[in-house]
């Protein structure tokens, strides 16, 4: 097979004449072409924003629905099971109206954190949780939890959906939830 690099002739600026060119523009046309589809099939979508400024998350609750973990040798990924806390209440997170607070359920105990803002976005900083006593399967998904929010890559809302995707590559799934203004009594 004859090498067409070394065959092609030069032009004075440095730059390739003939077949390789066209070759590569080809290729750089089906990349791009080939990006923009696979952007398409990204969950969240392309225009979901990562790691949103506190603003737009200021005074949204937010309930795990869905705890994916990293594929495993196959491929195939895999879905924790998220059971409902002792009096029916689901894995929560609350982000403060008023102040750079987080706050939320872990099935089993209450947990509180601090918001702090960043080029990049936000980072959820000293987290702390009640100390209520819980059984064995429940107190491992609270300290799995409570260890996916403590150390995350990225945060990423897409609408009524919020993604908390850890450094080990398990995604948290939460759907957004109206918050309840308890009007004050005179």
């Amino acid at each position: 097979m004859k090498n067409l690099l070394k065959t092609t002739p030069y032009r004075p600026n440095g730059q390739l004449v003939g077949r390789p060119l066209k070759a590569l523009n080809s290729f750089v046309l089906a990349s791009f072409l080939g990006l923009l589809t696979a952007c398409s099939s990204l969950t969240p979508p392309c225009a979901a924003r990562v790691s949103p400024p506190y603003t737009e998350l200021r005074g949204t609750k937010w309930e795990l629905m869905r705890w994916n973990l990293p594929p495993n040798t196959a491929g195939e990924v895999r879905q924790r099971t998220i059971p409902q806390g002792d009096a029916g209440q689901p894995i929560q997170l609350e982000f403060a109206a008023e102040s750079l607070r987080i706050s939320g359920f872990t099935g089993c105990n209450r947990f509180t954190g601090e918001i702090v803002e960043e080029a990049r976005g936000i980072s959820i900083e000293r987290i702390a949780s009640t100390r209520m006593s819980c059984s064995g399967p429940r107190n491992e998904l609270e300290n799995d939890f409570l260890y996916e929010l403590n150390d995350y890559r990225n945060l990423v809302r897409d609408g009524d959906r919020l993604l908390l995707i850890g450094r080990d590559r398990e995604v948290l799934s939460f759907t957004q939830r109206l918050t309840t203004n308890n009007p004050k009594k005179n």
